[in-house]
């Protein structure tokens, strides 16, 4: 009897293990076993229009086949797992165009204030109901225990009730004790409360930050309404209070969020020092399921040691994760009024007069000094520019730069690009800069834009996927979550109709097709991060990376349902690492 037990017991722990494994690891290919899939829209997004095969093979994590579902069936069946797709679509996995991964894992444990749709954030009381109710809850209690702080995440001015800030008097009615802080949905303002002031120091007396604004009422107090580094000068401490649990939590959210999207390539734009510590001592533990690519600040100081092994010129991950180049932010937000204009802003700010324009981050000089940097280092840049000053000053550093360094191939990046004019569009051809757009503010956005921000004129040009696809570039189309959710099919929606959230077209002149809005999130998005030898199309030799959908957004009878289309499945490297409830 004594003898049976012990085989007994390690059975029991070997099944144990295999039961607890985590579904995301072990669906899939297994040790060179193929799986065949067939029966639907398999879209290999190969070429300038729709390219369709019968059926598609991977074998340990790569594509080994793709083509007729007889030939596949013969040369992998036997030891291969047969998936029919029933008429689903399927096509390669979605790359990131640009966004803040780090920060999507944290702000999911913060109170959700956002607007609707995705969120209850209609007026002030609404705010301060749900900080309420959140700071009462498992998330509210771990933030406060680890950060101090109440926080929330994504009010919107343009969309309150108000068609204003909320101030330091009314998130006293959350706090008087403890501080709060609630972020602006574009990431650029916030707005503490008496106690959050208290801490950070502003007062009638100290309230000047460099690149930043505290706002005053009329007796020359803080408000509690903060703009760029005013609000960096908080945030930025507070994330770094995280401990490594946090961050743990912070990189597993984080993944889930993209993955259930079809993002198994994320980037992580403008990482601040502590976070690139975080993020690599995730890479060191094993922590990632899917490809995440960190740009961290250029302002706070990048040298071999915070790039170290994790920056390589060849862009190979280690332990899924890489350091992809640096970033840097010239401007701020068009909808918070923050970005850098050469036109005046179609309505001001509250309390300001005249002719305003927004402000600059830094000067011409500083901008040139960091873009050589990046240069001279063969670091890819990634800019923030959403005015079109800023952009001026981007391509005039840029133009200044490769005057002496002459970088080959350096694929640097316009982000956001939302107040591009067109006579800047032949700059960007000749610089060879590839634009990231924002056409999810056409949804977002777009209504406050011409009514409020550009003007019927501007405000109608935001984001000109058109004119700029037209003018021979390769754009990617990006959510910059958590500014707003990394739903792939909200992106893919407002570039192809820019129907605002009023159900009014912004700029009809500036769509594109399905297909090409699919590129930007595939093929085009591989070939700004350097990886379109791995990923973007489904080739023999690249990567098993997929994405598997209820309805093909090329064929779907009603382009103005792209956003209703659902996730279905999202697979890594031919391990499945999300599953909707919907794809049985």
């Amino acid at each position: 009897m004594k003898q049976l037990t012990y085989p007994i017991a390690v059975l029991l722990v070997l099944l144990t293990c295999i039961v607890s494994c985590n579904k995301k690891t072990t669906e899939g290919d297994s040790a060179n076993q193929a799986t065949i899939y067939y029966g639907g829209d398999i879209l290999t997004m190969e070429g300038d229009a729709p390219v369709y095969a019968e059926a598609i093979v991977s074998q340990n994590g790569k594509i080994v086949f793709v083509g007729a579902k007889q030939e596949a069936l013969d040369k992998y069946k036997e030891n291969g797992t047969e998936v029919d797709l029933e008429g689903k679509t399927l096509l390669p996995a979605f790359l990131d165009g640009h966004g803040h991964f780090f920060n999507v894992g944290f702000t999911s444990m913060c109170a959700n204030i956002l607007p609707a749709p995705d969120g209850p954030g209609i007026c002030f009381d609404s705010i301060v109901n749900t900080l309420n109710k959140y700071k009462d809850t498992e998330d509210g209690k771990y933030i406060i225990k680890k950060t101090e702080w109440i926080i929330g995440n994504g009010y919107d001015d343009s969309q309150l009730k108000e068609l204003d800030h909320p101030t330091a008097s009314d998130l006293d009615k959350v706090s008087t004790d403890v501080p709060v802080l609630i972020i602006h949905q574009s990431g650029h303002l916030g707005v503490l409360n008496s106690k959050g002031l208290e801490l950070a120091g502003y007062t009638k007396d100290n309230h000047k930050v460099d690149g930043g604004v505290v706002r005053l009422d009329e007796n020359g107090n803080p408000t509690g309404v903060l703009e760029e580094g005013a609000l960096f000068k908080v945030l930025f401490p507070i994330l770094g209070k995280m401990d490594d649990e946090m961050s743990a939590k912070c990189i597993k959210k984080g993944q889930d969020e993209y993955a259930k999207m079809g993002y198994l390539t994320a980037q992580d734009g403008r990482t601040t020092l502590e976070q690139l510590a975080s993020l690599k001592k995730g890479a060191d533990e094993n922590q990632y399921y899917l490809d995440v690519v960190a740009y961290p600040d250029i302002r706070l100081g990048l040298d071999s040691t915070s790039m170290d092994s994790y920056y390589t010129h060849n862009h190979t991950y280690k332990n899924r994760f890489r350091i992809g180049g640096a970033k840097l932010t010239l401007d701020g937000s068009p909808q918070g009024r923050t970005a850098w204009l050469t036109q005046c802003y179609h309505t001001n700010p509250t309390g300001i007069q005249g002719c305003y324009k927004g402000y600059e981050i830094i000067d011409n000089n500083k901008a040139t000094e960091y873009v050589k940097e990046a240069y001279k280092n063969k670091w890819q840049l990634l800019c923030h520019t959403n005015g079109d000053a800023a952009i001026d000053q981007y391509l005039n550093a840029i133009n200044e730069a490769q005057k002496t360094l002459n970088y080959d191939d350096h694929r640097t990046v316009m982000i956001h690009g939302q107040n591009l004019r067109k006579d800047q569009i032949p700059e960007l051809v000749r610089l060879n800069i590839m634009p990231s757009l924002f056409p999810m503010h056409t949804y977002y956005w777009g209504d406050w834009h011409v009514q409020a921000i550009f003007g019927p004129k501007r405000g109608n040009y935001i984001s000109p996927c058109r004119d700029v696809i037209d003018a021979g570039l390769k754009i990617t189309s990006h959510h910059d979550a958590p500014v707003t959710f990394p739903n792939s099919m909200r992106v893919l929606d407002a570039t192809v109709n820019r129907v605002s959230r009023n159900k009014n077209i912004i700029g009809a002149d500036q769509r594109i097709s399905p297909y090409e809005g699919l590129k930007t999130l595939t093929d085009w998005a591989a070939y700004q991060y350097f990886e379109e030898n791995s990923k973007g199309t489904l080739t023999v030799g690249k990567l098993a990376d997929f994405v598997i959908l209820d309805q093909n957004p090329v064929t779907i009878e009603d382009t103005y349902k792209i956003f209703e289309i659902k996730i279905l499945e999202s697979i890594k490297e031919g391990k499945t690492v999300y599953k909707s409830t919907d794809s049985k």
